[in-house]
Parts: structure tokens; sequence; C-alpha cells
């Protein structure tokens, strides 16, 4: 598939954090065999959507990092999965501090020993679980050519010459199909000064504006429900009266950072994520006064240059960009329906609404993430069969029986359709088998599941390697196995503690 570079940046680095997928239990309940990066969208592993988009932008310098336990998965299929072994040269490093488990911090990811050796530029970070639409290209641009001073960054006097500054991007969630329950982050902007000279045609400049308040809309409710009231203090809006409060964006932990940051990173330890620690107390140093110090910002810009970055500084503004349109899966759930898996089927669906490279042509403008045919293998389907194809995506190796109906949906390589079912808004990930006379509907199937003849499931999710009964009938379950989910010694002691009953079995309770 082609990668269209439109510039080269050299010297930046890529960092694509991959986490454990607690957001995905049904998929991801053997994080060593099946981490989240390697969940399937729209039949191609979740992490080739970042590197795709490091590709698109220049970017060669990768490093993709995961926890020790999930190594050996990633690896073999940065070797072996057809999607990762045809993008461009040269391939991806992989990284698995030892230390790195699924309790650790964005930022304390930084600050482990082995990312401080190898971060020695500026640098992108990206999380594994992004779809982004939003061009790669026009976002390095943006953020190269809007230069800040140091006061520009921290609000103070002290400069010792021009210092990068960062770049984040939050995208709106209210659009056309909404997801109920879907995070949110509140976001405080001001605008950036006024240029005398036109954007370009598709510019992200009218979209960007500087950030000087950002964090989690869960913790904002905390700090109100702890403060009665949201503490607005009279600094920010006597050194911006003109600030706008955004409450149905949501950070995409798309973040562009100056080489500086990782000195940063490492001398404060009380920074622990990048979003809420390392921005949220980076926005705010430039407008409250002595938080600049209290974090250590001023300490690291005093430096002199030579000792916060290699000499590579690229010049960029301390904002953000608000693109329009932007998909992206964030690994913070709330309350069922999950709205991270609900977003797992939507965006695979509408990924496989776009036209093939078969149906553009060479000489036609396709998405780079189209894929070459909506049916890899249209031998494998039997006559009398309905496959949408305007909204439907059918991988290698895949049997279709007569009689079926296959509409908006996407069916993984090597899956086995029996005849007479009908799929509607499913996503099948690898090697699922579904018997005879099946209605299912917007349904998820984990890989080498089977789903017994005459079985009608709807808004179900299966995990790998489960068998559903014959004729099952549900609405809104999760099957899985429960291997690994039984009680421990511990916990049976501590249940038999809390209810009053010795280790005989009886009831300490009066009569």
């Amino acid at each position: 598939m082609p990668h269209a570079v439109s510039i080269a940046t050299p010297g930046l680095q890529a960092l694509i954090l991959c986490g454990p997928g607690s957001s995905f239990p049904t998929f991801t309940a053997n994080p060593d065999e099946n981490p989240k990066a390697l969940l399937p969208i729209a039949n191609r592993p979740m992490v080739w959507y970042p590197l795709e988009f490091c590709y698109r932008a220049g970017i060669t310098n990768i490093t993709v990092i995961c926890p020790p336990s999930a190594e050996e998965a990633i690896s073999t299929a940065l070797k072996t999965n057809p999607f990762l072994t045809s993008l461009p040269f040269p391939r991806p490093d992989l990284l698995a501090p030892k230390d790195l488990d699924q309790n650790t911090g964005t930022a304390e990811i930084l600050r482990l020993p082995e990312l401080q050796e190898i971060v020695t530029s500026d640098f992108l970070v990206l999380p594994c679980d992004l779809v982004c639409e939003l061009g790669a290209d026009k976002l390095l641009q943006a953020w190269m050519v809007k230069s800040a001073s140091l006061e520009d960054l921290v609000g103070d006097s002290h400069s010792q010459g021009p210092r990068s500054g960062g770049m984040g991007v939050w995208y709106p969630t209210k659009t056309g199909t909404p997801i109920k329950g879907e995070e949110t982050d509140f976001v405080a902007t001001i605008p950036l000064p006024p240029s005398t000279v036109l954007p370009a045609k598709g510019s992200l400049f009218p979209d960007m504006a500087k950030v000087v308040y950002s964090l989690p809309t869960d913790s904002l409710k905390d700090l109100l429900e702890e403060k009665k009231g949201f503490p607005l203090r009279h600094a920010l809006l006597r050194q911006h009266p003109r600030v706008r409060m955004l409450t149905t964006h949501r950070d995409a932990h798309i973040y562009i950072f100056p080489h500086w940051v990782m000195q940063l990173i490492k001398e404060n330890e009380r920074l622990e994520t990048l979003g809420e620690d390392v921005v949220g107390w980076w926005a705010k140093s430039t407008w409250q006064k002595g938080l600049s110090s209290k974090v250590g910002l001023d300490t690291v810009l005093r430096r002199p240059a030579s000792d916060t970055s290699d000499g590579h500084l690229t010049p960029s503004g301390g904002s953000t960009t608000l693109p329009p349109r932007k998909l992206a899966l964030d690994s913070r759930a709330t309350d069922a329906p999950n709205p991270v898996i609900t977003l797992l089927l939507q965006i695979s669906l509408q990924l496989a609404k776009l036209p093939s490279l078969e149906e553009t042509g060479p000489d036609s403008p396709a998405s780079p993430f189209a894929h070459a045919r909506k049916v890899a293998y249209p031998e494998g389907v039997k006559s009398r069969t309905t496959i949408t194809k305007a909204d439907s995506l059918v991988a290698d190796n895949v049997t279709v029986q007569e009689k079926t109906s296959i509409k908006e949906t996407v069916v993984g390589a090597n899956c086995q359709i029996g005849e007479g079912a009908k799929l509607s808004q499913c996503l099948l990930m690898d090697g699922v088998v579904v018997g005879k006379n099946c209605k299912l509907t917007k349904c998820i199937l984990g890989k080498r599941s089977e789903i017994g003849e005459g079985c009608v499931l709807t808004e179900c999710e299966v995990q790998e390697n489960l068998l559903v009964e014959v004729k099952t009938e549900a609405k809104d379950e999760k099957f899985m196995s429960s291997s690994g989910l039984e009680a421990t010694e511990q916990e049976l002691d501590a249940f038999d503690d809390d209810d009053g009953i010795d280790a005989g079995g009886d009831d300490d309770a009066e009569d």
C-alpha cells in the first residue's frame, strides 16, 4: 500500500505507547498472547495505524514501547503480520522496559532509564489505539511554523534564548455519530497572535489555540465537588481575559514535545501522566505565579540549550490543534455499555465504508486506510450470497456458504460463515466459525471463537477460542471463559472472615 510522505522530519523521534488493554477485557483476557496493540481494527492490527501515521509524515525513527509480558507477541507480529511487514523501511524498534507494567503512568514511562537513553531529540508521542484522519504532515508543519520564546512557554523573563514549545491534539466528541458515555476533557484556550498572512487551504492554523488549562473531566468533577465550585484564579483572567472553555473535547494523546521535556520529567517524580500532569501543569505555568518553579520548568529552561538538547531545536508554539475530524480509541472506560468497545466496532465499520484501491484506481485519491479489495478472496464466496461491498470488508481465506447475508460487517482472515447465516454490523476477528442459520447483530467475535448453529445474538462480545452453544439467544452479553477467574485461597479466606464463617464452615452467629 502506498504511503504519501509530504515532508521530511530529520531528528524527530516517535514513541508509540502500547498499554495492557484493560478496557478490552473480553479480548485481552490474556494480554501476554493478545495485547491490546494487536487487536484488529478493520482487519489491521491496532498498532498499524499509529505506525502508518508516522510513516505518512516522514518519521522513520520509531520505537514501539510495551510491557515485557507483551514483547514476544508484538515482536512476532512485527515480523510476520502482513500488514505490519508491508510498512516502509526502516522497521520500528521494539522496547520493553523491565519496570514497565500496567500501572505505570505515561510520564513515568518516559522517566524509565531505557527511555531516557534512547530519546535524543524532539519527539512525538502516540497511543497505540489511534486511528486519525488528521494529516500528520499538516500537524508537524503547523508545529514547526509556530515558534515561541521562553517567555511564551513559562511566563517569566529568565530566557536563555528561544526554546521549542509543544503541541497536543484535542478533538470534538459531539459528532454525527456520538458515543454514549464517551469520556471528555476540560480544556481552556486563548487565541494565538493573529498572522498577517492568510493560511493556506487545508491548514490547521485556524483550528489552533494556546492551552492555558487542561485536565480530564472526571478530575474536574472531583475538583468541583471538593471546592464546591470551579476555583478560577484571578491571575488567569488578568493575563488572559479572552479564555475559551471547552467541555466536549477529548485529549487524543498525540503530543509533540521538545527534547528538554525528558529532563523535566526525569527531575520531577510528581509528574505521573503526560496529559494531566506534564501538559496540564505546563499550561498553568504560563500564568500561575510560582508554579513553573514548583514544577521545575524554570530550572530546566534556564539552562543553556546545549544542556537540554542535542542541538535539534525545531521552532514551535506551545499550542493545541483542534482538528474537525478525528477518530480515536482510548484506554479510559466508563460504565456499560463500554464506549471503548462501541468505538472499536464503530470505527471498524466506518473504515469498511472507504472505497478500496481497486475501486478508486491508480489516478484517484484514496484514503490511507483503504484496503486493496473489499473481498480479498472472492473464490471462497459461494453463489447465492449477499455481501454489501459498499460497507463491508472480507479478508483472505474466508469461506462463505450459500444463502448468507453479510451487511456492514468486517470479517477477519480464515473465518468460516455457515449456510443461511445473517450478519449485520458485526466485527469478526481471525478464524471465527459461524454456524448455519445464525443471526448476529452488532456483535464482536474474538479470534477462533465458534458460534453454534441457529444462534441469535445481538450486541454481544465473545472471547477468543470460546464456543457459544447451539441455538443460544442472547442480547448485550459477554461470553467469557471462567478459566483464570477462580478465587484464590486468600480471597476465599477473606470471604469467610467477612461473612463470619469459621474454618469448619459453621455459622458463628447466634441462633
